[in-house]
Parts: C-alpha cells; sequence; structure tokens
C-alpha cells in the first residue's frame, strides 16, 4: 500500500511502475523460454511478446484516455501522464496487433497466441499489485474483516475500509496463468489455450466488477467492463466451437 516503494535521493521507485516493469520482464522470460517445447522460435517468440506488449501498454492507455476524455480536453497531458489504464483496452489492441503482426510473418497465429496467454496472465498479476501500491481499481466500502484501508493513495477514498479488489483480481490472474500451463499439457486443439483464457478472464472480471468501485460508466444494467467481459465470453465459446471443427493438420497439438 505505498504509492512510493522507496527512494534514493530525489529518485523515486513507484510501486506500481515496479510491479509493471516487473510483470512484463517475466511474462516475456516465460514465452520466450516455453518456445522451444512448442516449436517455436526464441527468437520470434521475444519479437511478438515485445510487439504484444508494446501494443498492448498503449492500448490500455487509450481506452483509458477515451474513458476520461472529457477531462483528458481539459488537462489531456495530466491524464495521459497519469497511470491509469484499463486492461481490456490492452488486451483487445495486442491480439488486434499479434493478428496482424503474425500474418504479415506468415505464423500461425493460434500457435502464438495459446503461447502468450499464460505470459499476458502473469503480466497482468502484477500489474494488479502495482494497483494496489497505487489505491486504483479499488473496492467497495465494507464492514468485512477482509479489508484494506489506505492512508496515502491518490486514486482510492483514504481511512475507509475496502474490498481489496487489486489483491483478489492478481490471485485470479496468478490462477489461471495455473490453469492455463497445466491445461496447455491437456489441450488438443491448437487455439484452445487462447480460448480458456478469453473465457477465464471474461468470468473472472465480469465478476470482481461486482466488488469494484466503478465510475466509468456503464451499459444497460453492467458496467462497461462486465459488457466487455459477456463479449469475451462469447468469443471464446465460438472459439472453441470454431477449434473443434477445425480439421487442418496444422491445428491439432502433436502428443495431445
Amino acid at each position: 500500500m505505498r504509492v512510493v516503494l522507496f527512494s534514493i535521493g530525489k529518485f523515486h521507485v513507484y510501486t506500481y511502475g515496479l510491479m509493471i516493469a516487473v510483470g512484463v520482464i517475466l511474462a516475456i522470460f516465460m514465452a520466450v523460454s516455453r518456445a522451444p517445447r512448442k516449436g517455436l522460435e526464441k527468437d520470434s517468440m521475444l519479437n511478438i511478446s515485445i510487439v504484444a506488449l508494446v501494443f498492448g501498454l498503449l492500448g490500455a492507455k487509450i481506452f483509458y484516455v477515451l474513458e476520461n476524455f472529457r477531462q483528458f480536453l481539459k488537462t489531456p497531458l495530466k491524464v495521459f501522464g497519469s497511470s491509469g489504464f484499463v486492461v481490456y483496452g490492452g488486451i483487445i489492441i495486442a491480439i488486434a496487433v499479434l493478428i496482424f503482426y503474425t500474418r504479415k510473418k506468415k505464423y500461425h497465429f493460434f500457435r502464438y497466441f495459446d503461447l502468450t496467454m499464460p505470459s499476458i496472465s502473469l503480466a497482468q498479476a502484477f500489474g494488479r499489485l502495482g494497483c494496489f501500491g497505487a489505491g486504483c481499481c479499488y473496492g467497495k466500502e465494507t464492514a468485512s474483516h477482509f479489508h484494506v484501508i489506505f492512508t496515502e493513495s491518490p486514486y482510492a477514498p483514504n481511512g475507509i475500509p475496502l474490498v481489496p479488489t487489486q489483491l483478489i483480481s492478481s490471485a485470479g490472474n496468478f490462477a489461471i496463468m495455473a490453469v492455463l500451463l497445466l491445461y496447455s499439457r491437456k489441450a488438443a486443439k491448437v487455439g484452445d489455450v487462447g480460448a480458456m483464457y478469453v473465457l477465464l478472464y471474461g468470468i473472472g472480471r465480469f465478476l470482481i466488477e461486482f466488488l469494484r468501485e466503478n465510475e466509468q460508466g456503464a451499459v444497460g444494467p453492467f458496467t462497461t467492463a462486465q459488457a466487455i467481459s459477456l463479449v469475451f465470453v462469447a468469443i471464446s465459446i465460438l472459439l472453441f466451437i470454431r477449434n473443434r471443427k477445425s480439421k487442418n493438420a496444422e491445428d491439432y497439438i502433436k502428443g495431445a
């Protein structure tokens, strides 16, 4: 719960930024180290990981600006330069760029999609720990013993017991990563691991929104994130159906 983790003179190390950096480094390392076992080249996986993560961060920032567009028009540098990100924006843009990049390089998109998703979950887990340090993405006020009280957050209300949604989300992302790694050993079709990520993350984000204090708008009875989550769940089902129907030899995992 420290915005600034530590300082060396006038140099400050912010918890949020550090956790993002650690998550990105570990995610790239995981993806690259697992590539040979999945029959993919380390160099190509490294390039794809960097491209996906860079555009993912950019997409998350762009969506944050769009969600706060009125404030952005008033103080553009303050909004764009803040630590705010929209995770769904990062996922959507990263996948879109990954599709374009793999097609241009004539790679099998779903093979890289499967390999990348556990790493993305790992990066997200550390990102949520960063949120906990900053106090953003905070939960609703609660009388439960399972709570957190922020004292110096520039985002969350200080001195009030709140549901620790950041820690719940982080634990959920670590769990998704573990499930995907285990599932990747049993999946029969290329694309199944990626589809499982889309399904699990969509369900998890839909549920956690009930605990978050959300001021980012709504779509009918749902928050914006919940509406996107439902779309993600629908897409995952379509991906599983696509995988089951595919007769392409390249879509079968050897040894499964």
